[in-house]
């Protein structure tokens, strides 16, 4: 199993590993479940930031938009899930997510900056990870699907950067972006047991 020597996106530091494809490929059941809770994430995290940060205009709008369609794809995993007859129920979250937000600086400007850039690089790993399913799952049906969520990752990534663009320097968000990425990959460098999205 071949997966890009290189990440395709380029403010990921590293790629995602073949051993992650493999453990997914393997689990798919779970991955589709862990989805499922992943979109209904980041719906709320976009919420979350429109309510801390409502005098933001551009962010609010643009955020607004973001969690109709994370919402809509929940819905969508939602609806594989019960034609699979897999009930939703928790799952135990990896320490991807736990780990990138411990490294949001609580005092502001910085908090909304990191803030935009953490869910940026939690956007496009999505892109990444969606992208390998797509082209690789047997279960062509599937694979479409995954596929068909690929433009609509990328475009929630690039929101997210566009915004900390539009109200940072762009040094600043360049030099903090790249610091940020070092940690992502660092958090997916050991695998998690268990299968997830961000593992």
């Amino acid at each position: 199993m071949t997966v890009t020597a290189k990440p395709t996106i380029n403010a990921l530091y590293q790629p995602t590993s073949a051993a992650w494809l493999e453990q997914a490929l393997g689990n798919v059941d779970t991955i589709l479940l862990d989805h499922s809770h992943c979109e209904r994430k980041a719906a709320g995290t976009a919420v979350n930031m429109m309510f801390r940060y409502p005098s933001s205009q551009k962010l609010v709008r643009q955020l607004t938009a973001i969690a109709r369609e994370e919402l809509e794809h929940f819905e969508q995993v939602n609806q594989i899930l019960e034609q699979r007859g897999i009930p939703l129920s928790a799952l135990n979250a990896p320490p991807y997510g736990k780990g990138l937000m411990s490294q949001i600086r609580t005092q502001e400007p910085h908090r909304r900056l990191d803030s935009l850039l953490i869910c940026g690089l939690i956007e496009a790993r999505s892109h990444e990870r969606l992208g390998l399913l797509g082209t690789h799952l047997p279960d062509p049906k599937l694979a479409a699907f995954y596929r068909s969520l690929m433009a609509s990752e990328a475009r929630h990534f690039g929101i997210y950067w566009l915004l900390a663009d539009t109200y940072y320097d762009r040094s600043i968000v360049q030099s903090r972006l790249a610091e940020l990425a070092i940690v992502e990959s660092e958090l997916l460098s050991t695998l998690y047991p268990e299968p997830r999205i961000h593992s």
